[in-house]
């Protein structure tokens, strides 16, 4: 299997509880709250090694919740290399409101890095051996860091030797894509905002997808549908994959679930199709998961068959007819 690496700019402690109800101007009295380590990177990290595979997570950290956070990575066995700052990691808080089951999501705007600082984590990244396969810098850019960080990435992604996937959005994700990467991963607003129009359609969508691949922004767009899955283009062609009928308890983390999940197919050599498929199963299977939970491997397995086996349905369906 080639080598993932993450690298999330702007981590997180995530912090998740609930309360009966969300009333302005009082003192709310929640449940007891959970604390897990966050950031687009990190939990893209966190699911490969849900799902069974390995990966090395990069990330600055600083102050106590930086300690925190990287005592929750270490908990959670995960392989990573911090660069040490000076200012103290972000909290992210999302709040169950029990009596209609709706989320209140905060999230905070994190520290202010120096030139030092995030010079340090393109240096760690230039010193890696060996060297990954593919890359994954995932995430918001914090306070410090130049909006074309990424663009920077992508132009260091070929001296590296990896295929660097994107997961981002507004001027960085503009200036990303102008630089050229492996795999963008926009949601529909985002991607509205890439190809500068409105986009009314599946067909529109291919359309806006195949130009920004013509113009070399991307060798391969995944563009998440949310409850209507997911379609991949690249210059060999378009695929859909519809998401399976579940249970919604929590949006949170199903991006990451996804982009984790084809990031780890494609590394163990599966075909586009095949990646984009187990993507979709594993964000599926996140909105299972309450709070800031992801998804479970368990689930994603059996979603993934349920997955391939319709198409093998609707395949035969279609050869019969």
């Amino acid at each position: 299997m080639e080598r993932i690496v993450t690298l999330t700019m702007n981590p997180s402690i995530d912090i998740s509880s609930s309360v009966e109800h969300v009333v302005a101007d009082r003192k709310l009295r929640c449940k007891p709250s959970t604390y897990e380590p966050g950031g687009g990177g990190v939990n893209v990290s966190r699911v490969i090694g849900i799902l069974g595979g390995k990966s090395l997570a990069l990330y600055p950290a600083g102050g106590p919740f930086g300690e925190m956070l990287q005592a929750l990575i270490d908990e959670a066995d995960i392989s990573h290399h911090r660069v040490p700052i000076e200012g103290s990691t972000r909290e992210n808080l999302t709040i169950l409101e029990e009596s209609s089951g709706r989320q209140f999501r905060f999230g905070m705007l994190g520290p202010t890095l120096k030139e030092k600082e995030w010079r340090q984590c393109l240096e760690m990244l230039e010193a890696l051996d060996p060297k990954p396969g593919y890359l994954v810098a995932s995430g918001s850019l914090p306070p410090g860091v130049p909006e074309d960080f990424y663009a920077q990435l992508a132009e260091a992604a070929p001296r590296l030797g990896a295929r660097l996937i994107v997961d981002t959005s507004g001027e960085p994700l503009r200036l990303a894509s102008r630089a050229g990467v492996y795999l963008l991963k926009p949601n529909m607003n985002e991607m509205r905002s890439l190809v500068g129009g409105e986009i009314r359609d599946e067909l529109e969508l291919e359309d806006g997808a195949r130009k920004l691949i013509g113009k070399g922004y991307s060798e391969v767009i995944a563009v998440s549908l949310g409850a209507g899955g997911a379609i991949m283009v690249s210059k060999d062609g378009c695929e859909h994959v519809r998401a399976p009928t579940v249970p919604i308890r929590s949006v949170v983390g199903a991006g990451d679930s996804m982009v984790a999940g084809m990031v780890l197919s494609l590394a163990r050599g599966k075909t586009l199709r095949e990646a984009l498929s187990f993507g979709v199963a594993a964000g599926a299977s996140a909105v299972m998961s309450p709070g800031t939970g992801l998804c479970c491997r368990d689930d994603t397995e059996r979603l993934y068959r349920q997955i391939i086996l319709r198409e093998h349905r609707s395949s035969g369906e279609e050869t019969k007819a």
